[in-house]
């Protein structure tokens, strides 16, 4: 599925159901383990949000004051108001960085659940390889990293924003509603007519704001997925660097990248033109909200039914009532960017739950002493198939060798053997026995040497004699002093240092059981030779299933299987 695909069929799919599945991302950490420093916090934020709400109504009573006494000319009114203000302003500030600092407490620790559940959720089921192979989701560190921090802050922010403007729309709304006096217009009375004035003032402008403003969402979601699409493709150089340089790619490069940021570039002009037009509304909109109340008091206040202090706090409450009402044309933008965060969370944990509910094509199970394939097919995406009904039994001990043409399906029947393949039929049965897999080109993960030897495992699980020892074997004594150096080994090492590193990575592991994809294609004959050796010496009982093409890896292997035509043929290797 490609990404605009998979984006309008995810839109398609939860545009009638996305505020329930926003809500069951959202309430699992409210009920979690850590419920109780939650709920804790969000009240304190809460608390504080409509304390700031108190403290303007309190401003907007300074103000009926504050202006009498300078229409009054009262200087000691005047002065004693100042020192009032300060007092507001001192208890202003302290709310504020408060409720600043325990909402960004509030979303770390909330960010910090997410992400763990998330990497545990990825990480398990094999999701994070089937995505990556089946092209289902684009950028998955994104969605984790990004968009998770982003769905925490915006979540927060528009949540308590919205709760805090419905407490001040009440408050003001009554402020309103008992100073702004009646109206008569065409004969008939309209109480509180200010009120109703800035309701109809800003049910206009949040209509107007999202007619002008609703490409933004898709928009927002196009632009994240460009510029992690961007961020990749360099990575994907940094990560290839020597092929590349050898190959003397760099123009190649260069016009990928170019061809990416394109994409970034033309979709960032078409929010710059949606937000320029937005932007004009919006801007326009909060001009005209200065003067408006102005214009609908004036009529009273020039008739002297109000003096100046009463004016000025009409024109606090209508501003506020309008910010209030007006909430949604405020906030459109942000509402917009978390739009397309979620939609693109919500792709990539529909992804996920599609992948966990996907019935295994394959039956692959850890059960008994010996390696059976029973009535396996392996197909491709395209319907081709790889292997056709193969049977094929590996007793506990043997060691056998998998060959065929290139393209046959033997790496692939190894992928099947650990639960990697989607495609096909039939079962196997892997023996309930320690075993690892030692693939063509080997993980070493950034961290120090000794941590790389010691993977899937912790870096101290074994004595530093031990990694000495099996470096020394596998022809790595050059690394034995730089066990506990920290650098990017898959850089640093060549493809043969790699392979021999994976060979003192299963010395150390000892499994009972060992597959290799063409463990041993980045080394001499003397050095696969020494390592094959090395196994069958310090690990007796061993068993070992290869996948190989030099004739020189058949001594090591008693038994010889070849895939010839989509069919598993048994052959006796001679030494």
């Amino acid at each position: 599925m490609n990404q605009n695909a998979e984006y309008s069929a995810v839109n398609d799919a939860v545009r009638g159901q996305f505020f329930r599945k926003v809500w069951a991302i959202i309430t699992p950490y409210w009920r979690s383990e850590e419920k109780g420093k939650a709920w804790t916090l969000l009240i304190a934020v809460i608390a504080l949000s409509l304390f700031s709400v108190a403290i303007s109504v309190w401003i907007n009573s300074w103000y009926k004051d504050f202006y009498n006494a300078l229409q009054q000319k009262d200087e000691a009114a005047f002065w004693k108001l100042i020192l009032y203000f300060c007092g507001i302003a001192t208890v202003a500030i302290l709310g504020a960085v408060y409720r600043l600092y325990l909402t960004q407490m509030l979303t770390i620790r909330w960010r910090a659940w997410l992400t763990e559940k998330h990497f545990g959720r990825w990480l398990a089921d094999k999701n994070y390889y089937q995505l990556e192979q089946g092209g289902y989701t684009d950028n998955p560190d994104q969605r984790i990293s990004e968009d998770l921090n982003n769905f925490t802050s915006d979540t927060l922010s528009l949540g308590i924003g919205l709760l805090r403007n419905i407490v001040s729309l009440v408050s003001f709304s009554i402020i309103l509603w008992g100073v702004s006096g009646s109206i008569e217009l065409f004969g008939i009375t309209i109480p509180g007519y200010m009120f109703w004035g800035v309701l109809l003032y800003a049910v206009v402008g949040s209509w107007l704001t999202h007619l002008i403003g609703r490409r933004l969402i898709g928009l927002n979601n196009r632009q994240q997925r460009f510029e992690a699409d961007l961020r990749f493709s360099m990575v994907r150089i940094r990560e290839n660097a020597e092929s590349i340089a050898l190959y003397n790619g760099e123009p190649n490069e260069h016009r990928r990248l170019s061809n990416r940021f394109s994409m970034v570039w033309h979709n960032f002009w078409d929010i710059m033109r949606v937000s320029k037009r937005l932007t004009f509304f919006t801007s326009g909109y909060e001009q005209a909200a200065v003067i408006f109340p102005f214009i609908l008091a004036a009529p009273r206040y020039l008739a002297g039914k109000i003096e100046l202090g009463e004016l000025m706090q009409i024109s606090s409450a209508f501003g506020n009532v309008q910010d209030n009402f007006s909430w949604f044309i405020s906030a459109y933008q942000s509402l917009a960017s978390w739009r397309a965060t979620c939609d693109r969370l919500l792709s990539f944990r529909q992804a996920m739950t599609d992948n966990e509910q996907r019935a295994p094509a394959i039956d692959v199970q850890n059960q008994g002493d010996a390696l059976k394939v029973h009535n396996l097919g392996l197909d491709l995406a395209d319907g081709r198939h790889l292997l056709t009904n193969a049977d094929m039994t590996v007793e506990e001990g043997e060691r056998v060798m998998l060959s065929g043409r290139s393209g046959s399906g033997k790496s692939t029947l190894l992928r099947a053997m650990g639960h990697l393949w989607p495609a096909g039929h039939g079962s196997i049965r892997l023996p309930a026995a320690r075993y690892l897999f030692l693939p063509q080109k080997p993980y070493l993960p950034i961290g120090t040497l000794r941590e790389a030897l010691s993977y899937p495992q912790a870096g101290d699980t074994y004595p530093n004699e031990r990694y000495e020892q099996v470096l020394e074997t596998c022809r790595l004594p050059h690394l034995i002093g730089r066990l506990d150096e920290a650098n990017h080994w898959q850089r640093m090492l060549s493809p043969g240092e790699q392979q021999r590193l994976a060979f003192a990575r299963a010395l150390l592991y000892a499994p009972q059981w060992l597959y290799m994809d063409e463990a041993t294609s980045a080394m001499d004959e003397e050095d696969e030779a020494t390592l094959y050796q090395a196994l069958i010496d310090e690990l007796p009982g061993l068993s070992i299933v290869s996948v190989g093409h030099r004739s020189s890896l058949k001594r090591f292997h008693p038994r010889h299987v070849r895939i010839d035509n989509g069919h598993l043929v048994d052959q006796t290797v001679t030494a």
